[in-house]
């Protein structure tokens, strides 16, 4: 799925990213493709994938920006 990055919190690590179907989706640090730190900037374009959290939430996972 296709997005935008609403906000990204880099000290804390998590943000939201709203859909191409006008959901929001969080984010954790964790679920951004790349080495190193990752953060996100906003309005961002975005390339995601629909994930589950440990406790059992909808999140967004292997984030990668679009050129």
């Amino acid at each position: 799925m296709q997005g935008v990055v609403k906000w990204f919190d880099p000290v804390r690590g998590y943000g939201f990213i709203v859909g191409q179907d006008g959901d929001d989706y969080f984010v954790h640090y964790t679920g951004v493709d790349g080495e190193g730190y990752k953060m996100l900037q906003k309005d961002a374009d975005v390339e995601f994938e629909i994930g589950e959290s440990p406790s059992g939430k909808t999140m967004a996972i292997e984030v990668r920006g679009l050129n």
